[in-house]
């Protein structure tokens, strides 16, 4: 932990030349920069195990149906989400990221027995419970950020997180393949084991003050309370609702990716690596832009206009010519965070603390699920729907979702709060 140590002095030292942006302040604030870290290191084992879970229950069975479902084991928590989310507003959300990463390292190790079609159960339990980690250590993390992180500075930490995530996804899959190629999958589990057991010490070392929570579901309306939340709220209703809905046309489009290298332009599947790479620097893109544009217009306005972009490309699909395809990947990364990274700094800005861990993993759940069912649905879709057609439908439900949710029927357009930024020194 020495290079995270330098960091925090150099901060603490240099508060002005060094971190005299908004990024350098949010990274400059204990509580944001540990979280961050934890992010990163945990999403380069889980982007690693992403990809190889597949490859690994391919491997082993032969079966394309198989390798599909570990996706889903993986989604399935999610449907869960409100229900869990109760637990980071019932329990510690310090010691709850420091026991479910400590949990989650100890689990990875099971998969070491998993060597056969038989065993393949195994990686699909783990794969189960590694999604019902993930909702929990999301929620709890959000909350945890709401509470402690200055709420002008939520845009730019949702921001870097995306960023975090997103470059995580363009190195982790290859070393995570290669890894199983060259040694199989057993070392591939011990590197998320590792990773897990790193963003425990890193969240161990997170000193925050936490209210005593028991007893605060009940009194809180239950695990419902999120929803109902939600649902009441003029501010987060229409956020959740386009982020279901862009989610949905994402999953469209990422079902067609292959139709597109192949029918469109003529290449082999491998090409979907370069679109996908390209797709990756839009979104770190997306990372770093987030935090100064919600202080300069409201999260509605920042959303439907990240939707907006993301339409378009998806149009831009549709056209037989390489550099319009690479262009078109990139403003898909570019725009197709801006409404899922709005919307977690509205939930974080507008939700009490008491309801917060169920309201975000709510709002996660709800932005997530339509993903998973395009998906599905956008690969019977692509077999007897031209993707030249499915895709500017697609942009056409697109716009017109950027159009419904820039419009002023919800009420005030609401933004983060004003006043200058505080300083590195005060965080």
């Amino acid at each position: 932990m020495a290079p995270l140590a330098w960091l925090e002095g150099e901060c603490a030292g240099h508060s002005g030349a060094r971190a005299g942006g908004a990024v350098g302040r949010v990274v400059c604030d204990r509580t944001a920069l540990l979280v961050l870290t934890g992010v990163l290191v945990s999403g380069f084992g889980t982007s690693a195990m992403w990809l190889t879970a597949g490859i690994w229950v391919k491997s082993l069975t032969g079966s394309d149906s198989l390798a599909a479902l570990t996706v889903f084991a993986m989604w399935a928590p999610v449907l869960a989400g409100p229900a869990l989310g109760a637990l980071a507003d019932l329990l510690p959300r310090r010691q709850l990221l420091i026991w479910v990463n400590l949990a989650m390292a100890g689990l990875m190790t099971s998969l070491l027995v998993v060597d056969s079609a038989g065993r393949v159960w195994v990686l699909f339990a783990v794969l189960f419970v590694y999604g019902v980690s993930g909702v929990l250590l999301d929620a709890a993390e959000a909350a945890l950020v709401a509470r402690t992180v200055d709420a002008r500075l939520l845009g730019d930490f949702n921001g870097l997180r995306t960023m975090a995530n997103e470059g995580m996804k363009l190195l982790a899959p290859l070393a995570g393949a290669g890894l199983f190629a060259r040694y199989g999958g057993g070392p591939v589990a011990l590197l998320d084991a590792v990773t897990f057991a790193l963003a425990a010490l890193v969240f161990a070392r997170l000193r925050v003050r936490e209210p005593d929570r028991a007893g605060r579901v009940s009194r809180r309306g239950g695990t419902a309370a999120g929803v109902r939340l939600l649902r009441g709220s003029r501010v987060l209703r229409p956020l959740v609702c386009a982020g279901a809905l862009t989610m949905l046309l994402a999953g469209l489009n990422g079902a067609a990716v292959y139709a597109v290298v192949d029918d469109v332009l003529g290449r082999s599947p491998a090409y979907a690596g370069v679109l996908y790479a390209a797709q990756g620097a839009g979104s770190v893109a997306a990372g770093l832009l987030a935090g100064p544009l919600l202080r300069r217009v409201p999260e509605r306005v920042f959303a439907a206009a990240g939707t907006a972009v993301f339409a378009v490309a998806v149009g831009a699909r549709a056209l037989p010519c390489e550099p319009v395809a690479l262009a078109a990947s990139a403003a898909i990364g570019l725009g197709l965070p801006c409404v899922l990274i709005a919307a977690t700094t509205a939930v974080q800005r507008e939700t009490p603390d008491a309801v917060l861990g169920r309201t975000a993993a709510a709002a996660n759940s709800l932005m997530t699920m339509p993903n998973a069912v395009a998906l599905a649905l956008g690969a019977g879709l692509v077999a007897v729907v031209d993707v030249t057609v499915l895709l500017p439908l697609t942009a056409v439900a697109g716009l017109a979702t950027a159009a419904w949710l820039g419009t002023g029927r919800w009420g005030p357009l609401t933004g983060a709060p004003t006043g200058p930024l505080p300083s590195s020194s005060d965080a």
